[in-house]
């Protein structure tokens, strides 16, 4: 096996970087004759000189998320150099798929990543300590999967990076993994974010150094995807589509902070070009579920109705493939429920042979819609079947999902509660829901959630004649959930009905700027120029 012998990878990254945007392009600027652009990254090996630029094409592909591209290139690196360890490394990584979902790849899936784990370690014996790092690290994902959890091996892969950073202290790509691994096994109910912020740091800094690097820019993002830190995640969030325009993930990574500040038109550029960057736009199901959520705040009722419609024609292909099945089934539940379509909400198909927290979202819609549509005994089972999903993802480990659909149960409860005319019941269930979902943090799949718990809350307080504790419990779901149009609206009518003019005008005024484009059908944007008008 030849071995190259390579500069420390700092001084590389300063040599690349002396170099700017307007010198040769080298090997490690991933762009090549057909356009392609997928950042700049430097990952040296002791692959041959035939592998390492396949290499160095992999991994930048690997950092943004673009799974197939990505393993057909370090098949082809492993082709071109049958001793490469890495390239085998690269698959076994590769076939792990997105870390953030906190869902374990299929099982034929990490058979196959186990099998490229196991080869990097044993042709890693006769390369570099750093390459016998990773190696490990990558088998650390996989050793034990029918037996070990799929949360402990995570945990087992960020410690063995945090040995490889610490024995490779001149490697940023072993920071950087690093990194992605904290930010992987970070609690969600942790709302201090602590983990987050500590790979931030590390993020951070080396981002100064590595402009163009996707994964800085990507995992970056991860790391501020939350709303009180979403605003330091900005300025990655408008590079990453500069830096990688050619992986469709890092079009819509971008939408994630987008999201979080409700910048609705950089949240549909964003989704939208991703979407178009697929083979097949419809399918591109995690941007639409985005794209949907934004149109929705605008008011853009007729396009988000377009997109639903089109995504429909393929759900049944997905609603089972792990944790994209949750976009497919919140797309429609968000159409019915942003628009209030109760009866709607409550028609919506179970989907067949989807796991438990995708189930779950059409089951909320449809608990609320009938609740709200007084059909007590349709909402009574749902709420049922809600509380048994609940139970189900509970005895799984599953503990997120689980904390989620039982605040949905709660809320949908409360509706049906007030249905029945038991007030304080409706009131305490709509509370409690509230404060249950607000324990932790939104998982990274969707854009928000279906309808906010302490939105419905809010809405449930009006009914019951209290606009001031309305008003309170709408503002404080806008701190979550900036320029969400249902809550502005219906914080604005709160403010208003509670003699709270100035509160009024300010979130009339905000709803008109954010569904400056909604469709001509919609009534919030004339209620509040009427207002303004008259005070």
């Amino acid at each position: 096996m030849t071995v190259q012998f390579h500069l420390p990878l700092f001084a590389v990254i300063a040599a690349v970087a002396a170099v700017g945007p307007a010198g040769a392009q080298d090997s490690h600027d991933h762009q090549h004759d057909s356009g392609e652009q997928l950042g700049r990254v430097v990952f040296p090996t002791s692959c041959s000189a035939a592998a390492q630029p396949l290499m160095e094409r992999g991994v930048a592909m690997l950092h943004s998320f673009w799974f197939e591209q990505a393993e057909r290139t370090f098949a082809a690196a492993s082709a071109a150099d049958p001793a490469c360890a890495m390239a085998h490394w690269g698959a076994a990584m590769t076939l792990l798929g997105n870390p953030y979902t906190g869902v374990a790849p299929a099982e034929p899936r990490q058979r196959a990543a186990l099998a490229s784990a196991e080869s990097a370690v044993r042709l890693a014996a006769g390369a570099t300590e750093r390459e016998r790092g990773y190696a490990n690290a990558a088998l650390a994902l996989y050793r034990d999967f029918a037996t070990v959890s799929y949360r402990e091996r995570l945990r087992a892969h960020e410690e063995a990076m945090r040995r490889v950073r610490e024995a490779a202290s001149d490697d940023p790509e072993a920071a950087i993994f690093y990194a992605r691994a904290v930010i992987a096994n970070a609690p969600p109910a942790d709302l201090a974010f602590a983990r987050q912020r500590f790979a931030a740091e590390i993020l951070d800094s080396l981002f100064a150094l590595q402009p163009d690097h996707p994964g800085l820019a990507h995992y970056t993002i991860h790391a501020y995807d939350a709303p009180p830190m979403a605003q330091r995640g900005l300025e990655a969030a408008r590079r990453y589509a500069e830096i990688a325009p050619s992986a469709p993930h890092a079009l819509h990574m971008p939408s994630h902070i987008f999201t979080r500040l409700g910048y609705w038109d950089e949240s549909i550029e964003a989704n939208r070009r991703s979407a178009a960057a697929e083979p097949d736009s419809n399918a591109a199901v995690h941007p639409n579920d985005y794209l949907v959520y934004a149109y929705l705040q605008q008011g853009r009722d007729a396009e988000a109705g377009r997109v639903v419609a089109r995504a429909v024609t393929t759900s049944d292909r997905f609603y089972g493939a792990g944790i994209v099945g949750y976009n497919y089934a919140a797309m429609s539940a968000r159409y019915a429920l942003e628009r209030g379509r109760w009866d709607e909400a409550a028609g919506l198909a179970v989907p067949a042979g989807a796991p438990p927290f995708a189930e779950a979202v059409t089951r909320f819609a449809r608990a609320l819609g009938a609740a709200r549509a007084g059909r007590a005994e349709a909402a009574r089972a749902e709420v049922a079947a809600l509380g048994a999903l609940r139970d189900t993802m509970a005895a799984r480990g599953e503990t997120h999902w689980a904390t989620i659909v039982g605040a949905q149960r709660l809320a949908a409860e409360a509706w049906l509660a007030r249905g029945e005319g038991d007030d304080a019941r409706a009131a305490a269930l709509a509370r409690q829901a509230a404060e249950l979902e607000e324990t932790v943090e939104k998982h990274p799949v969707t854009p928000g959630p279906l309808l906010p718990a302490r939105e419905l809350e809010a809405e449930l307080l009006m009914e019951l004649g209290r606009p001031a504790d309305a008003q309170r419990s709408y503002e404080q779901t806008l701190r979550r959930e900036p320029n969400r149009a249902r809550t502005l609206f219906g914080a604005a009518r709160a403010a208003e009905r509670a003699g709270d003019r100035a509160a009024a005008r300010r979130h009339y005024a905000q709803l008109l700027e954010v569904m400056k484009s909604a469709d001509p059908g919609r009534p919030e944007p004339a209620i509040a120029r009427a207002f303004l008008a008259a005070h």
